[in-house]
């Protein structure tokens, strides 16, 4: 069991919505990486891909059975509505910010803060590695359907 975590997490769209990446840092209160996260999430808005990157680091950092965690994001809405300040009105961010509140149930200690994007740069990094990773695979399909045939270059 580890008493502190902090988890850095970040989602990114290309386009709202467009293809979605989920990226996650969890680290010592010391700075050490114990484990980081980075997922493609398909077609979604950044609102959503926000709150599932959370959630995925969540879920990784359950596995230290942490005693309190320190949550920082770049996102705005996310902490506003994880601390209260603002009402989940979307109905799409409902169910994941109810699976945020149920993955916290059992840590004693939370806090949420909103940091700038520059304190929360590998996260945004490994949201963005999981698009890149999904588009250049794709991409390598397409350029393989619009080779020639053998035998049909003249």
């Amino acid at each position: 069991m580890i008493k502190k975590l902090i988890i850095y997490s970040d989602g990114a769209a290309r386009g709202n919505p467009g293809p979605a990446g989920a990226g996650g840092q969890i680290k010592t209160p010391g700075g050490k990486v114990l484990s980081e996260v980075s997922e493609y999430l398909g077609e979604t808005t950044n609102n959503v891909a926000e709150y599932k990157a959370l959630i995925l680091t969540l879920q990784e950092a359950m596995q230290f059975e942490p005693a309190g965690i320190i949550i920082r994001s770049d996102s705005e809405l996310l902490v506003k509505q994880l601390t209260g300040e603002y009402k989940v009105k979307n109905r799409d961010l409902k169910p994941l910010h109810e699976l945020v509140k149920q993955l916290l149930e059992g840590v004693g200690y939370v806090d949420v803060e909103h940091v700038p994007r520059n304190k929360n740069r590998r996260a945004d990094e490994l949201a963005n590695e999981a698009i890149d990773r999904f588009i250049k695979g794709k991409k390598a399909e397409v350029e393989i359907e619009k080779l020639p045939k053998q035998g049909s270059l003249f």
